[in-house]
This record gives C-alpha cells, structure tokens and sequence, in this order.
C-alpha cells in the first residue's frame, strides 16, 4: 500500500514487511511463468552450453532452464572452478569443448555501450564464427546454435517504417555490426538469430540506467520523445531463448521485443508513473550522452527503431508482459523507490 507525500506524489511503502510481501509475490509470479514457459515448449532434458551465463540475460535465461530440468554448461573465459563450469578460449576453443552438448546458446559479447568500436565489433565476430564452427564439427554435438544479435541490424533514425525479420538491414556502426555478426553463426546447424530490442530489468541495461533519475523525478523523454522503443522485458527475452533452444520450427533470424512498442515519450510517462513520479518535459540532450555514450545515444537511446516480432507472432508465441504498464509493473515488483535496483 502506497503512502503520500506532502506534495501528493505516491511513494512505495518501504517498510521490511511490504519489500517482503513484494518479495514474495513477485517470485511466486516468476515460478508460475516459468512452469507456463516449460509446458509450452516442452521437450526432453536438454544439456545447453551458454556463454555469458552471468550476465543480465544469462542469468536469467540459465535460472528457466534449470527450472526446466535442462543441464546448464557454463562456458567462462577463467579457469573452470564450480561444477557445469568449462573454460573457454573465444578465439580457439578446445576441441572437446562442447562434448555431450544438445544445443549452445551464446549470449557473450562486448556491451555496445561504454566500450570502443574495436572491442565492440572483434568481441562478437571472432569468437561467435569459432563457436559455430566448433558446434558443426563436433562429432555427436549440438543440434542448434542460437546466437545473440540486436535489432540495431535496422539501423538508426528509421521512423515510422515497419520493420519485420524479412526487412532489409540499415546504415550505421552498429548495423554493420550486426549483419557480420549474424554471418559469423552461419553453420549447417539449425541457428536461430535472436534480434535483440532494449532489454528492460532493474537489474542492468537501460532500465538500471534511468531508475534513479525517475524515481528522483528527474526522468523524461530523451530526444524528441517521438522515437520507438523495441523493448521487451528480460523475462519475456529469456521465454523467446527457450523456444529457440527446444523449437525446431524456429530459425533464422528473430525478432525479440514486445508486440506493443511504444516511443519514447510514452515510455518515460508510464516508467515515471509506475515509480509514483512526476516525468519531466524532456531529459536534456546531454542525459543520454552521459548514460550511454555517443554511440549509445545515436543508435541506441534516440535509434528510432519500429521493430514487430513478426516471426514469433506467426508461431503463436505468448508473451508474459506484451503491454509496457504491465512489464514495468513486473520488473520493478521487487524494487520499492529509494531501495537500489
């Protein structure tokens, strides 16, 4: 239950009894998603190789498939230590490295915000065309090679056009990025491309990012505010991971984001008004540069990107929190304002 300030705006009631409750329910909420998930795309146990298994959606995504009953490999770049751990090389990966493997999953990579160009681009190519490679040849190996991709293929500065896993890739950076990066997992495997919208969780990404400034009520739109958002929630991003490990129907390239995106402003306006904040009239043009950096601010904050999951629609996939209320909601359920994300 919310309480009001002084000046009317509604808070979270942050008493240890109300974040447990939230707490509670919130993991009583994912349990049952991912017991709906797995009855979806149920399949035998599978044992999957997952690179980037510690970060924002491996983690995630490692959690539903344990739930699952699927064996996790965790490939990491350090000397294996904890069991499921295997080390591995990205440019030169052992020969037995994904023995006994059904399906590899690879998540790592460069963030594309923060870093240089260099390590942006040679931390995707390399190593993903070494994997897919890897995956074909060995003997008794996987089945599919899903690899990470970004719906920054489309290009910036788009507008209004519609864009769909048949389009056309765009100009930029990072679309040039993308389009080597996806023919870096070409393999006579079942490879399932997932295009990537903004990835939306308290607990990283753009959302970690901008929590502190709207739940100060210091938020707004970035840019014009007219730009889409092709944002889907980590959950929901983690269901689409899934499917395309067990769903031998799906290849190619994939949109992942929310059927119902939303521009800019309006995300602002309902991420304000589920943190119980005033949004400002805009964020100035500076904000976006100082979060993201140049290039995240170009092609990521202000990218102008009309993305539909045209693909998994046709599938009948389901997702979890389609409406953008409802995903913030969610995410933000375990996190009351003036507590960390």
């Amino acid at each position: 239950m919310g309480r009001s300030s002084r000046r009317g705006i509604r808070t979270a009631d942050t008493t240890p009894e109300a974040f447990r409750r939230s707490m509670s329910a919130y993991r009583h909420g994912q349990l049952a998603a991912a017991t709906v998930a797995h009855r979806r795309y149920r399949h035998d146990p599978l044992t999957v190789a997952v690179t980037g298994a510690g970060g924002l959606v491996g983690t995630a995504l490692t959690a539903l498939l344990t739930t699952g009953g699927h064996q996790v490999v965790r490939l990491v770049r350090r000397a294996a230590e904890a069991p499921g751990e295997r080390t591995w090389q990205p440019e030169e990966p052992a020969a037995d490295l994904l023995a006994g493997v059904d399906a590899v999953v690879h998540l790592a990579a460069a963030p594309l915000t923060g870093r240089s160009r260099e390590a942006v681009r040679d931390s995707r190519i390399g190593p993903t065309r070494a994997l897919a490679e890897l995956a074909a040849r060995t003997p008794g190996g996987p089945k599919v090679f899903v690899s990470a991709s970004a719906v920054a293929y489309y290009g910036p500065g788009r507008g209004d056009e519609l864009f769909d896993e048949e389009s056309g890739r765009g100009q930029g950076f990072l679309a040039d990025v993308v389009a080597g990066w996806e023919a870096a997992a070409a393999s006579e495997l079942r490879v399932v491309l997932v295009r990537t919208g903004l990835v939306l969780s308290p607990r990283g990404g753009l959302l970690r990012a901008q929590y502190p400034l709207f739940a100060a009520g210091l938020g707004g739109p970035m840019g014009s505010g007219r730009q889409w958002m092709p944002w889907i929630g980590v959950d929901d991003l983690a269901d689409v991971y899934l499917r395309a490990v067990t769903d031998t129907v799906l290849s190619g390239p994939v949109n992942a984001a929310s059927p119902e995106p939303v521009r800019n402003a309006e995300y602002a306006s309902t991420l304000a008004s589920v943190l119980g904040r005033p949004a400002r009239p805009e964020v100035p043009p500076f904000g976006p540069h100082l979060l993201l950096g140049e290039d995240g601010r170009s092609e990521l904050a202000i990218a102008d990107q009309h993305v539909a999951p045209r693909r998994l629609l046709e599938l009948g996939h389901e997702f979890r929190h389609p409406r953008l209320p409802d995903a913030l909601g969610h995410l933000l359920g375990a996190v009351t304002v003036g507590e960390p994300a």
